[in-house]
């Protein structure tokens, strides 16, 4: 388990597949920490997708660039829940990185996530966008990748034994 500590795991999919949930247990099993993609938005983002329109790849470079900077900050290891839709993102999230980077996609229908959606509060992100994040999504070729209709505890058991 102490060689897992030092990875880099990037909990990624469309909004309200349940990154931060997975990302917060997971970083609890391992003890190393969390952050949420989220928080690190610039204002403009965050005002852009109230405003219910998608951000472009314009949009979304420096924030990529950010959470790729947090990445190597973190030599003893992180969680970082970040949407990364396209290959090209994942590239940059992943650009010089000396850990071992892991992708967690979290995987589910649109009808599934769009249920999880409509319930959540608080959230910036609206519904209306979920379409075109499923649109931008690119399926990456190298990750774990777990369904969402299973409870949290779960999914998580299921990234550690698949690592």
């Amino acid at each position: 388990m102490a060689q897992t500590k030092k990875n880099i795991f990037f909990i990624m999919g469309v909004s309200g597949c349940g990154k931060t949930t997975i990302g917060a247990l997971l970083s609890e099993k391992l003890s190393i920490p969390f952050y949420d993609g989220d928080d690190f938005h610039p204002e403009v983002n965050v005002k852009k997708m109230e405003a219910g329109n998608a951000l472009n790849d314009d949009d979304r470079y420096d924030w990529l660039v950010r959470l790729n900077e947090l990445a190597i900050e973190h030599a003893d290891g992180a969680i970082i829940a970040c949407s990364s839709l396209k290959e090209h993102y994942r590239s940059l999230l992943s650009n010089k990185i000396k850990n071992r980077v892991v992708w967690v996609h979290l995987n589910g229908t649109f009808e599934e996530i769009s249920e999880r959606i409509g319930k959540r509060k608080d959230h910036y992100m609206p519904s209306s966008l979920l379409q075109s994040q499923f649109n931008t999504l690119e399926p990456p070729k190298s990750a774990i990748t777990v369904g969402i209709t299973k409870s949290p505890e779960l999914m998580v058991k299921e990234i550690l034994k698949q690592l």
